[in-house]
Parts: structure tokens; C-alpha cells; sequence
């Protein structure tokens, strides 16, 4: 009788034993399972063509205008200059400027071009009463608040700003002076671009990950920029038909390259 029950204590310690181990593999498989890992997403992060207000020197904003010949011509350059890039995904916001560049670099892509899907934020910023305005107008109002004494030329007074200002300060004093206060403040456009992007990349990742377009402005990609890569932006020109590439992986993104006009530059203007 003595000797069963030892051998009945024995069998019940070995059955314990085992199914401990079977729950410790269990769980370590289920955290291995539960652990995020996400495939290398490559970015193009595009400036739309040149438009008719970018031509006359008019703020543009959350308004529009069409795209001129020479835009046409760039945004054909830089799909011909990224046709054989297989595109997982393509976004733009509903500005016709940036769909309509977004459509003409997926024309030229030789395989099969994704849906294009609008995503609000990707809009440039919203510069309110200012919009459709010369941007003399507009600049100047901001230097006379700040009393600065400001060069005359457009091209010399915009960058003589930039130097004065960072993205922060110029886009909040731009709201400051805005008669009507209906323009976005930094902190609004900071918001909406880590929102649009973290939406960008969820849609991405169901489409599985790769290469993504995505047609913006030139205002909104620097603070875009920042949201994503905090200081890595440094003032860089953000041209008309610019390519910013950008990876994506495991959480974290990575600038690549900002503004390569590359394939702009190949359009006379």
C-alpha cells in the first residue's frame, strides 16, 4: 500500500511538472506572437506642381487653383523618374493640386497604379483671410507686427522671414495677424500632420506596407517632417515636384532624403 502511494505522489509531481511546462511554453509563444513587427515602408512624400497662384505669387492654403502647364510637366517627370517603383499605396488630400499631381505621377508608373485615397490632412495649411492674396501681403503683415525692418522683394523678403522665424513662430504669428483669426496655429497644423500620418500608416500597413506616394504642400511637409523626425528638418527648400523620401519601420521613421528635385530640374520653366 506504501509502495502505491509513493508511486501515485511520483506520477502526480510528474504530471504537475508537465503541465507547467506546457502553460510556460504556451505563454512564451503567445508573447512571441503578441510582439509588433512590421515590414520596411519606403515614403515618397511629394510636393504638388506648380499652380497658376504659385505663378502669381497668391497665398493657396486650404483654397486652389489648377496646375499650370510647366506643374503638369513636372509631376509627368517625377512619375516618369519613379515608374518602375511599385506603389502598396497613394495618398493626397482633396486639394485638386495635389490630386491631380498624384494622378499624373501614377499614369506614368509602369505597373498598376493603387486607388488613390484623399486624406484631409494633407492639406497645406489653412492661412485664412490671407488666402488668395498676394504673399507680400501677407509677409508683410507679419514683419511690421514684429517690427522688423524687411527687405521689398517677394522672393528676398519671404526667405529674409524664414531666416527671422522657425515654422513655430511664422505659422503662429501668421494667425496672430490674420484679421478674420481663422488661421491655424502651429500647434493645430502640428496635430492634423501626426494625425494624418499615423492614419496614412495604418492604411499602409493593411495594404502590406512597401512603397507609399503621398502628394502634399509645401507648407504642411516640413511641420509633417517634424511631427515624425523632431529637429531632422532644417530649413531645406521644399520645391514644386520635390521628392522627401521617408522609411518606416518598427515604429520609427527615418529621413532619407528632403526636397530632391531631381526630376523637376528636368522641366524647362
Amino acid at each position: 500500500m506504501k509502495k502505491f502511494q509513493v508511486a501515485l505522489l511520483i506520477g502526480l509531481a510528474l504530471l504537475l511538472t508537465a503541465c507547467g511546462s506546457s502553460a510556460a511554453e504556451k505563454e512564451s509563444t503567445t508573447a512571441s506572437t503578441n510582439e509588433k513587427t512590421t515590414e520596411l515602408i519606403t515614403v515618397y512624400l511629394v510636393r504638388h506642381g506648380k499652380t497658376w497662384f504659385n505663378t502669381m505669387n497668391q497665398v493657396q492654403g486650404y483654397s486652389d487653383s489648377p496646375l499650370t502647364e510647366i506643374g503638369e510637366k513636372q509631376a509627368k517627370a517625377v512619375g516618369e523618374g519613379l515608374k518602375d517603383v511599385t506603389f502598396t499605396s497613394a495618398f493626397s488630400s482633396d486639394l485638386a493640386r495635389q490630386r491631380n499631381t498624384a494622378k499624373l505621377i501614377l499614369t506614368e508608373n509602369s505597373g498598376k497604379a493603387p486607388e488613390l485615397t484623399e486624406l484631409v490632412g494633407f492639406r497645406e495649411k489653412n492661412f485664412g483671410s490671407f488666402e488668395g492674396q498676394s504673399n507680400d501681403a501677407m509677409n508683410i503683415a507679419v514683419a511690421e507686427d514684429l517690427e522688423l525692418d524687411y527687405p521689398t522683394d517677394s522672393d528676398e523678403l519671404w526667405a529674409f522671414l524664414k531666416e527671422q522665424l522657425g515654422e513655430e513662430e511664422l505659422a503662429d504669428h501668421i494667425a496672430k495677424v490674420d484679421p478674420e483669426q481663422e488661421a491655424e496655429t502651429y500647434e493645430e497644423i502640428k496635430a492634423r500632420a501626426a494625425a494624418v500620418m499615423e492614419e496614412m500608416i495604418t492604411q499602409a500597413e493593411k495594404n502590406g506596407g512597401g512603397n507609399v506616394l503621398i502628394v502634399s504642400s509645401g507648407g504642411i511637409i516640413p511641420i509633417i517632417m517634424e511631427v515624425i523626425a523632431p529637429g531632422e528638418y532644417e530649413g531645406e527648400k521644399i520645391s514644386n515636384c520635390s521628392v522627401t523620401t521617408l522609411t518606416y519601420e518598427d515604429g520609427k521613421y527615418t529621413i532619407e532624403a528632403i526636397g530632391d528635385t531631381t526630376f523637376a530640374d528636368q522641366v524647362e520653366q
